[in-house]
């Protein structure tokens, strides 16, 4: 089976509570599986990407917020950029919203990439070492949401003397999922997280990337992670040479096929209109031309 989740316009000059709120009622009125938001928090006014990520809604509040008015859908992070943040915070965040969703919370992660934006958080020092950030930061939380009250020591936590609460609804298994391209996020992927999510990669790139993380998996004694796909919709046919889903709804059923064969379950969909009526009506295209074939 396949599932399909939106990415809710939580970045960009059109991004706002009506945007948001189009998005995640049509996902939910039309039985989409999840709901996801990006995160950036202040971006260099320099960077190439300034437009797209100057005005963003915090992810973890914006789930929040979405989580309170619609109690069907998941919440993910798509992905939450782990290491410009307090990593115990973040757990204490995530926790506490899986108790308060009853349990729907996915936790996306990803390293990061604009230097200027840890410098902007005061982070600098972090982003030489965000690999192992991230690595330990996966570590503990496992830990902490076990309710474990052991001590936890590692290269950036200390935790000896603790109480750590709420748990998460879903425990310690409330999924992590691990974004990037890198060799070492497919590891990272494979022998630490419940799942990997690409983005905006097509089928036969996702399909030359999937070895590394099974190997990885099996080298941990772990099970082979779940597989999703975050991929736009470019109706311009235009996506910065990333793979795209376009205006054909014949061609994007075959992709989604596609993506099936490799094991993914669950195709994440970012549309690009800047109105909420131009949201949901491509979001109900969208749904009639491609979802519906999948139905059942």
């Amino acid at each position: 089976m396949m599932n399909f989740g939106l990415v809710l316009r939580n970045t960009g000059a059109a991004s706002g509570p009506e945007m948001i709120e189009a998005g995640a009622e049509t996902a939910e009125r039309l039985g989409w599986r999840s709901v996801w938001t990006t995160d950036h928090v202040i971006v260099p006014r320099s960077s190439v990407v300034a437009t797209e990520y100057g005005r963003t809604f915090e992810a973890i509040e914006t789930l929040a917020w979405v989580g309170s008015r619609h109690s069907r859908v998941r919440l993910g992070t798509s992905v939450i950029v782990v290491p410009q943040r307090n990593a115990v915070l973040l757990a204490k965040e995530l926790a506490t919203l899986d108790v308060l969703s009853g349990g729907r919370v996915v936790a996306g992660v990803g390293l990061g990439w604009i230097e200027g934006e840890f410098a902007n958080l005061g982070a600098t020092d972090r982003f030489h070492q965000r690999g192992s950030y991230l690595n330990e930061t996966i570590r503990l939380w496992r830990h902490l949401w076990s309710g474990s009250a052991e001590p936890f020591h590692g290269e950036f936590h200390d935790l000896s003397d603790y109480l750590f609460g709420p748990l998460p609804a879903q425990g310690g298994g409330l999924a992590i999922v691990v974004g990037g391209f890198a060799e070492a996020a497919l590891r990272r992927a494979g022998s630490l997280a419940d799942g990997y999510q690409a983005t905006g990669i097509g089928p036969e790139a996702l399909a030359s990337k999937i070895p590394a993380i099974r190997a990885a998996a099996e080298t941990a004694g772990r099970p082979m992670p779940r597989l999703s796909a975050r991929v736009d919709v470019a109706t311009n046919g235009d996506n910065g040479g990333r793979f795209a889903f376009s205006d054909n709804g014949a061609s994007n059923v075959t992709a989604v096929r596609a993506f099936m064969d490799l094991g993914v379950d669950e195709v994440i969909v970012a549309f690009r209109p800047n109105d909420a009526e131009g949201l949901v009506t491509s979001i109900e295209r969208f749904h009639r031309d491609v979802v519906s074939a999948f139905a059942g």
